[in-house]
């Protein structure tokens, strides 16, 4: 994983999906070739009233431009409410990525799992599994068929994709699908926690859990109590900028909130550790990494780390705040 710089793109334009998901468009300005991506792939978007989203690419990663799907979230914190009343094709949109923590490996057979929203980083690899002749099969759950996206395009797959509405069948039986311990296929699911939990704990039953992959639009709560309690051994410590500010983080507090407390503004998101918006580029120092992301090569290299909830091994840490 790299720290990106933001660049501008434009929405190119505007889709309906469903009753509460709307697609963009996004090209580059100028009409040249954006950075190419795989499955699973994301991009923070910087939108013009300042808030920092993550959205997963989930357009043909051939195509000249990019995808996205925001999912109006009435109880949300204002970003998807701005994307639907406000923003309009021809707007430029600052980006950074994209950013894969969600990489679909090569594997002989896949079980795809999407729940609402959560088929946006799943639709890319669907399509990456049929072209590569793999036997995949898609689950699709949903609310309502109204409220599902891209339901046309999934059409085009026939029986593979299994699509089920609430209002019609009522709860998916999950268990009959996930409950074969020796199973050869690799799970790949995405959607609201609560679902995301209850394949979890099938998972653990497996005889190889790791078997199963997931992409959380929100931390599970108990990891995020797990990563924001104090620690046993956690003390306060000086950040520096490479411009030689120094910050004193108190024990009970992470770098991201110090460092907003001295008037600084890092990019941030989720605060959890999950999304990578504020991952901050470790000029010297030893991390306490305790994020979600980093692979434990990208941990042991300890050029790189997640401000919001990661801290110091050491009594200070150099870090590259521009």
């Amino acid at each position: 994983m790299s720290t990106l710089e933001f660049f501008e793109t434009e929405v190119h334009s505007m889709t309906r999906e469903s009753d509460s998901v709307l697609s963009l468009a996004l090209r580059h300005p100028l009409g040249e070739d954006l950075p190419v991506w795989r499955a699973g792939a994301h991009l923070d978007v910087l939108l013009p009233n300042g808030l920092v989203r993550q959205y997963s690419l989930c357009s043909d990663p051939a195509a000249k431009t990019w995808r996205i799907a925001v999912l109006r979230e009435p109880a949300g914190r204002g970003g998807s409410a701005y994307v639907h009343d406000e923003l309009r094709p021809g707007t430029k949109i600052q980006v950074r990525g994209p950013k894969n923590n969600f990489a679909l490996d090569p594997a002989g057979k896949y079980v795809f799992l999407a729940g609402g929203i959560g088929i946006t980083p799943i639709l890319p690899m669907v399509r990456a599994a049929a072209a590569a002749g793999a036997d995949w099969r898609l689950v699709y759950l949903g609310r309502s068929r109204t409220s599902m996206a891209f339901l046309g395009e999934l059409a085009t797959y026939g029986d593979a994709v299994h699509v089920h509405a609430d209002d019609e069948s009522g709860i998916y039986p999950l268990a009959g699908l996930l409950e074969d311990p020796a199973g050869d296929f690799e799970v790949y699911a995405c959607g609201p926690g609560p679902l995301l939990n209850v394949i979890q704990k099938l998972a653990d039953e497996w005889e190889n859990p790791a078997r199963l992959h997931l992409e959380r639009f929100a931390a599970d709560p108990r990891l995020a109590a797990e990563v924001h309690a104090p620690q046993v051994g956690d003390h306060a410590f000086i950040v520096e900028t490479n411009g030689g500010i120094e910050v004193e983080v108190p024990a009970g507090a992470s770098i991201l909130e110090a460092l907003e407390r001295a008037g600084m503004a890092p990019l941030n998101s989720c605060r959890e550790g999950i999304c990578g918006t504020c991952e901050t580029t470790v000029l010297s120092g030893k991390v306490d990494h305790r994020d979600s992301l980093l692979s434990e090569d990208e941990r042991a290299a300890g050029d790189t780390m997640m401000i919001c909830v990661s801290r110091c091994r050491g009594t200070r840490l150099v870090l590259d705040l521009g």
